[in-house]
């Protein structure tokens, strides 16, 4: 079996981490938090919590990871298709735990939509907690920031 390998990404990752978003089927993006100018401001943010899984040369998976201070949040977790069922999801889970800890944040969340059961089994899996304690809000700031599902 291929080994694969978990860094931390790069601004340079960009393109082909884009590109692995649009293929996975269900997938939401945002017009603007996911531009590349988005996901710049949010790498300068947090330099070092984000990280990629190559097999090769290839990015076949990703994980945004950032903090306010506080809490940590994942974003955008995702593994190909392909490369699924080889702990790639898990470990680059770890990766970013441990990042988080570095910067002495104590707790990292999570939204995974409803509708994304192999995500929502997969976090169950490795130990989260879904909560059913407390409502989760947004207000939109910019009606320009549209999310995209992949089909």
């Amino acid at each position: 079996m291929d080994t694969f390998q978990i860094r931390t990404m790069k601004m340079e990752d960009y393109k082909e981490v884009y590109a692995l978003w649009e293929s996975i089927r269900g997938f939401g993006v945002r017009s603007l938090d996911d531009s590349k100018e988005g996901v710049e401001r949010f790498l300068k943010r947090n330099p070092t919590t984000s990280v990629v899984a190559l097999m090769g040369n290839r990015i076949v998976g990703a994980i945004l990871c950032g903090h306010d201070g506080r809490r940590g949040c994942f974003y955008h977790v995702c593994v190909h298709e392909d490369y699924r069922k080889r702990g790639i999801g898990k470990e680059m889970a770890v990766r970013c735990m441990k990042e988080l800890q570095k910067e002495q944040i104590n707790k990292v969340s999570l939204i995974a939509f409803k509708r994304n059961e192999i995500g929502n089994a997969f976090w169950e899996s490795v130990g989260w907690t879904f909560r059913e304690d407390l409502n989760y809000y947004d207000f939109i700031l910019n009606e320009k920031n549209i999310t995209r599902f992949i089909s």
